[in-house]
């Protein structure tokens, strides 16, 4: 069972809608403007780095925004910072309520929060945070244990192979988030590397998560090993499917232990092929239901109600203070796990289940309509 800290439930409390501002200034059924929504902005930073900010956070978030009478305006930097820039300018100027962002590095972050502040819109800092920022609430997962469930899944399907040549492609250097899930890796892996009973051949960070930029440095350093590794640590799961194509090309795919995070619906396909060894899965409708509940709070003026959900903290040691959070657990997904995910409907068998898989699906208690 995963743990939870910082939120209570995965289940939207509906808040009423409450009338804003006074009668005058309400409207009239002559200017047909009557209880005119408070709003909420919400930038996601990408659509390339994986697939669920545009089919989970987005619909996620807006349902949970018109259930409780908010109006969400959520758009996608599509990883421009200038972009990322200008929709914010454009919120604040909207004048939102609330600001959810989601930033592509810790100085654009910064600078939108900066903005934010002297307009006096309450930021949250959603699944990463801008170090030295000034962001009033940050929502995630405890990206380090994530990083620790990453070594523990990877040592598993390892075995016992001393001396084993391990290569780690990490996430973005931009971004905190990688930056806690490498050292939740190394809690696991440095004394291992230390002590010579695993040979660490290369970290490689990959900027943006680019999968693509990913595919072509895990060759690089493929090749200079002399075409030799033993797992890979792959940061998340747009990562590791670029290192299953190379695996693939040099017909390795399989015979590698390699990681990842997310539960993507190809990394799941993978993982039942034997090709990835493992993921994480972070569900992301506790994330932005949790999110959605902040904003919500904080949009009705309800800043106590705000804190008490936030009851978590994370030390920004850039600002030197500490951001209130709810940071939320995860779990390490492995083939005979998959079918959890199909039992909770994370994942439909139609989906997951198609071609070669149909067979595996059968043999790993996935019942197949």
């Amino acid at each position: 069972m995963r743990k939870t800290a910082g939120a209570t439930s995965c289940c939207l409390v509906v808040l009423s809608l409450a009338a804003c501002g006074s009668p005058a200034e309400v409207g009239t059924a002559a200017s047909g403007r009557i209880n005119a929504k408070p709003t909420v902005g919400v930038i996601l930073p990408d659509k390339t780095s994986s697939d669920r900010w545009e089919t989970q956070d987005r619909p996620l978030m807006a349902q949970a925004f018109g259930f409780a009478g908010i109006e969400p305006i959520i758009e996608n930097a599509n990883g421009d910072e200038d972009k990322f820039a200008s929709l914010a300018d454009d919120m604040i100027k909207r004048g939102v309520k609330v600001l959810i962002i989601t930033p592509l590095t810790a100085q654009g972050g910064i600078d939108v929060e900066r903005k934010a502040q002297a307009a006096k819109i309450p930021v949250i800092d959603y699944d990463r945070i801008s170090l030295g920022g000034s962001a009033d609430y940050y929502v995630s997962f405890d990206n380090a244990n994530v990083g620790e469930l990453q070594a523990e899944g990877m040592l598993s399907c390892l075995g016992q192979k001393p001396g084993a040549q391990i290569v780690e492609m990490q996430g973005a250097p931009t971004d905190n988030n990688a930056t806690l899930v490498a050292e939740g890796q190394h809690r696991k892996l440095a004394s291992k590397y230390d002590s010579g009973e695993l040979k660490l051949v290369k970290t490689q960070a990959v900027d943006q998560w680019d999968p693509v930029l990913g595919k072509k440095l895990f060759e690089q350093i493929l090749s200079g090993n002399g075409g030799k590794v033993d797992a890979v640590v792959a940061a998340n799961d747009g990562l590791a499917g670029a290192v299953i194509e190379v695996l693939k090309e040099k017909n390795l795919a399989g015979t590698i232990p390699v990681t990842g995070q997310d539960a993507t619906l190809a990394s799941l396909q993978a993982i039942l092929r034997g090709e990835q060894c493992m993921t994480v899965y972070k569900p992301i409708r506790d994330e932005a239901e949790a999110a959605a509940r902040l904003a919500i709070a904080l949009a009705k003026d309800d800043v106590d109600g705000a804190d008490d959900l936030a009851t978590g903290n994370l030390k920004d040691p850039v600002a030197k203070r500490d951001v209130k959070s709810i940071l939320l657990g995860a779990d390490l997904i492995t083939k005979p796990t998959v079918s959890r995910l199909v039992a909770e409907s994370v994942v439909r068998p139609a989906e997951l289940c198609v071609d070669d898989l149909v067979a595996i699906c059968r043999q790993n208690d996935i019942v197949v309509n």
